[in-house]
């Protein structure tokens, strides 16, 4: 039988069809573009996926897609940007998955923030207009990825630039611009999963993002230590959090800030973590998470609810760092990847992007052409490692496309 993958995180693919197979059925991943993969298809072992071009932003060529492939059994996502496309056509198909309303509202951050205020769970609201709110600010799109459309204002210079950008259409809103309070506070990730109302914590990633008006991510590490009696209490947190949402089921990411009040939201993201999280997930907990994956397209409840997690975490943790050029350009190659082998913590590549593509902006996660990823036996020690080694890393940049 057949489990469909209505695209994908860039990294991971392999992790997932492989879980496909171990469970007796066959991966097929539906992509508008398989270059997105082509580090992970470079890298495959030869016939455990297949692919199936097709536009994936056109509902009646997936469907013509599915409705092709043998015994289709489930149907995974785990992009924000396919999360409402695909709960509807699992829906349509009789295929288990979430509820689309469910994930229609997880789709608009600026929703989600009005549930939890009226839960209890949020000291803030959004603005009424993006000009009215209370500086020091976030402008950020309501469906954005990837710290697209995110803006910082710390006065009304900062805020009017800002509107004035988001007005000119430079950034592309997937949803519609709206306004909150600045969160002061160290930034994490919870990485959780739920299954039928009932969530549980696999730990905690800490975020680091630049100090430019335009954020981008720089670098994460997992597992966060927790002082005693915080994971429970942060467990609790978020397993509210998600039920005000109407998150019951799969993988979430959760971003928050760490305030003088306790958790505060950023965003949740109904899939598994990003970039290099997922990795980090399988090392640091001793187990394929994607098996958890499977599990849920297929609607059987994941084994990692219930297994045992190496607590307390005895390693390796793992920390990355994303690589990001000084400057627009088109990417030649890379200078330094030759020194890796000799830092400690294991240090290895992940590139982003191949020499030849042509790199226009560097202010958030579009920019990155790569990723330094460390082990250590803390995600402290793990971060020092993966970033003394992206220090030596250096994208090579010729000129844009017209420019000579």
């Amino acid at each position: 039988m057949t489990i469909a993958a209505l695209e994908s995180l860039s990294f991971g693919l392999e992790r997932l069809a492989l879980s496909a197979a171990v469970a007796g059925h066959r991966l097929a991943l539906l992509t508008g573009d398989r270059s997105y993969y082509r580090h992970e298809l470079a890298t495959m072992p030869e016939g455990v996926l297949d692919i199936v071009d097709v536009d994936t932003t056109d509902p009646v060529a997936v469907r013509r897609a599915l409705a092709g492939l043998p015994d289709l059994a489930g149907l995974v996502n785990i992009t924000d940007t396919w999360s409402v496309p695909a709960a509807d056509l699992a829906a349509e198909l009789g295929l288990p998955g979430p509820d689309p309303a469910d994930v229609r509202v997880l789709r608009d951050k600026s929703v989600v923030r009005r549930r939890l205020h009226a839960a209890g769970l949020s000291r803030i609201l959004p603005a009424a207009h993006p000009g009215m709110v209370r500086l020091p600010a976030v402008l950020k799109d309501s469906a954005g990825t990837s710290s697209q459309g995110v803006w910082i204002v710390h006065d009304e210079t900062e805020l009017r630039a800002a509107l004035a950008e988001a007005a000119a259409g430079g950034t592309r809103l997937k949803g519609r611009l709206f306004a909150e309070p600045f969160l002061p506070g160290p930034l994490y990730s919870a990485e959780t999963l739920s299954w039928k109302g009932e969530t549980r914590l696999l730990g905690v990633s800490s975020r680091h993002t630049s100090r430019t008006p335009a954020v981008r991510e720089e670098s994460a590490a997992f597992p966060v230590g927790l002082p005693p009696g915080q994971h429970e209490t942060l467990a609790r947190w978020v397993a509210d959090v998600l039920a005000a949402a109407g998150h019951d089921q799969g993988f979430a990411h959760v971003e928050f800030v760490d305030t003088a009040h306790g958790p505060e939201l950023v965003e949740i993201n109904r899939r598994i973590g990003g970039a290099l999280i997922a990795e980090a997930l399988c090392r640091a907990l001793g187990t394929d998470v994607y098996d958890a994956v499977v599990e849920g397209a297929l609607g059987l409840r994941p084994t990692l609810m219930d297994g045992p997690l190496v607590a307390p975490f005895t390693g390796p943790a793992v920390a990355f760092v994303l690589v990001y050029p000084d400057r627009p350009g088109t990417l030649t190659g890379w200078r330094g990847l030759e020194h890796l082998a000799a830092f400690p913590g294991n240090a290895e590549w992940f590139p982003v992007r191949a020499p030849g593509d042509v790199v226009r902006d560097i202010g958030d996660q579009r920019g990155c052409t790569g990723m330094v990823l460390a082990e250590a036996e803390t995600a402290e020690l793990a971060q020092h490692r993966a970033w003394s080694a992206a220090t030596t890393v250096r994208p090579l940049m010729g000129p844009l496309p017209g420019d000579g």
